[in-house]
């Protein structure tokens, strides 16, 4: 092992560490003691922690990879409508969702996602909650995959270890400190992920267009890819020609904001301040580094291709490869000296932090679906506190193993596995969570043919509709989300209104 790898090693060992010694010691704080404290953390989160662990968990391996390794191939445009999207996604979610849900599920006694649906509609049979529990294991199981992929990757890229004991390795520390510590740990380890992954961003940036000999070369390289920065066109890296990228595409992939009023890793930490008041502080954070470090990503891409231009790295033509760029700049900056290398090392650690803050947060709400969700509200199991708390940890241990499972081949692409995880949580449960929130004559049947709607929909777009090309060749969010809400008002109309008991507790939260 050369210098400049072991300086990388020991920087990756010294963090993973770290997160694991956080764990144990929220362990010891009685953070895994109780339902309470291990899925919401005793809703005593504060701003910060608030805003940066959940878009930690959010911005996952697709930050540091998918983003980058998708401006890489095929230019701005369909990367720079996602990252529009989102940014305005991210914005609205915390605008008009997160104070109204910490509100609402605190006054109902909800910690979990499909326990808030099933009190908010007072569906006493827990129906909704057993439906949106299947959709969270559903949906959950290939988005923690995609985690483990990214750690798989970047062990192989960087040292040539296997790239399944590499993806075992990080999934076994992700399940540690989860289990240990539960929300807080995992909140906790979110911030500092950000904190790092920030550092990586702005590196590699810096070293990138000196490495390319500077930005007006990158902008020349970028400029001679035909429609390469040319948002309504792209670049079709397998013809060398621009591509096309119209109205509709561009409505389908801003749709890609519309995810976030369902994801519940995110929603949870909405459920989890302490107080609602500093939820305005939050989203100011949470908006501003949500933006800037997309606008990076983005730009580390545009780079790379210049630093493959001037032969620094291999010209990388398919998109399991383009995600790796930012692994390969950082395995040239660790040829540069001693202090680059050990820069290198947190850069990398940077990759491992954006995997572990989303694969982390997504076992701990698929835990909550099936200990408490599935397990005691559906079926009716009592258990202690105690034996919850295992199933709690079992359940981690098992979406884990099957994560690995799909995530076993190699070359599967981090962007592509995100995508429709991503539209499957925004169409079953945002739709739900909208209307939930404001709409007053919304009723427990209307949620549930809006999330088995939406959900289903996903899958009947993406295998089925989509495969006929052309203008139905969308993302599956957007039709999907469409759907959802349109079942939730039609049903809800043509059901007996709620009773009003439901009413009157949706008018005590809009106070």
């Amino acid at each position: 092992m050369t210098t400049a790898q072991f300086c990388i090693l020991a920087a990756i060992v010294l963090y993973l560490v770290v997160t694991i010694l956080i764990g144990v010691y929220f362990s010891r704080q009685g953070s895994g003691d109780s339902s309470d404290q291990f899925y919401l953390g005793g809703r005593k989160l504060g701003p910060i922690v608030t805003a940066m662990s959940a878009e930690a968990s959010d911005m996952s391996s697709y930050l540091l990879m998918g983003l980058p390794g998708l401006a890489y191939l095929c230019g701005v445009a369909e990367v720079g409508w996602t990252v529009i999207g989102l940014a305005v996604g991210t914005y609205l979610n915390w605008l008009i969702v997160a104070r109204r849900l910490r509100r609402y599920s605190a006054q109902l006694g909800a910690f979990t996602l499909p326990s808030f649906f099933s009190r908010r509609y007072k569906d006493d049979r827990q129906i909704l909650s057993c439906i949106a529990a299947v959709v969270i294991l559903i949906f959950f199981v290939p988005y923690t995959a995609s985690g483990f992929k990214a750690v798989g990757t970047l062990f192989n890229s960087l040292f040539s270890v296997d790239y399944h004991v590499a993806m075992i390795v990080g999934a076994v520390v992700i399940i540690g400190y989860t289990v240990l510590g539960g929300f807080m740990a995992v909140s906790t380890t979110d911030l500092i992920q950000s904190i790092v992954m920030t550092i990586a961003l702005l590196v590699i940036v810096v070293f990138g267009v000196g490495q390319a000999g500077g930005l007006d070369v990158v902008m020349d390289n970028a400029r001679a890819l035909p429609g390469y920065l040319n948002l309504t066109q792209g670049y079709n890296a397998a013809t060398g020609t621009a591509a096309t990228y119209g109205g509709l595409s561009i409505v389908s992939t801003l749709a890609w904001g519309l995810g976030y009023f369902g994801m519940p890793h995110i929603l949870l930490r909405f459920m989890a301040i302490r107080d609602e008041k500093e939820l305005t502080t939050s989203r100011r954070i949470a908006s501003v580094w949500v933006a800037i470090s997309m606008f990076v990503a983005i730009a580390i891409g545009v780079i790379g291709y210049s630093v493959s231009v001037a032969g620094k790295i291999p010209f990388l033509t398919t998109s399991a490869e383009s995600e790796t760029i930012i692994v390969r700049l950082s395995d040239l900056m660790s040829r540069h000296g001693l202090l680059l290398a050990v820069i290198a090392g947190i850069v990398l650690a940077g990759i491992l932090a954006s995997t572990m803050s989303t694969a982390d947060s997504q076992l701990l709400a698929a835990a909550s679906s099936v200990s408490q969700d599935l397990l005691q509200d559906f079926f009716h199991i009592k258990l202690s506190q105690k034996a919850a708390m295992l199933a709690a940890r079992g359940t981690v241990i098992i979406i884990a193993l099957i994560g690995m499972a799909l995530a076993w081949d190699p070359n599967s692409s981090v962007f592509g596995i995100v995508s429709f995880a991503w539209a499957g949580f925004g169409a079953a449960f945002g739709p739900v969570m909208l209307m939930a929130l404001f709409w007053r004559r919304s009723n427990k049947w209307g949620a549930l043919a809006g999330m088995v709607s939406g959900g289903a929909m996903v899958f009947i777009w993406k295998y089925g509709v989509a495969k006929l090309g052309g203008a139905w060749a969308i993302y599956e969010l957007l039709p999907a989300f469409i759907v959802g809400c349109v079942a939730i008002v039609v049903v809800s109309l043509l059901t007996p209104a709620p009773e009003k008991a439901v009413t009157d507790a949706f008018d005590a939260a809009g106070k």
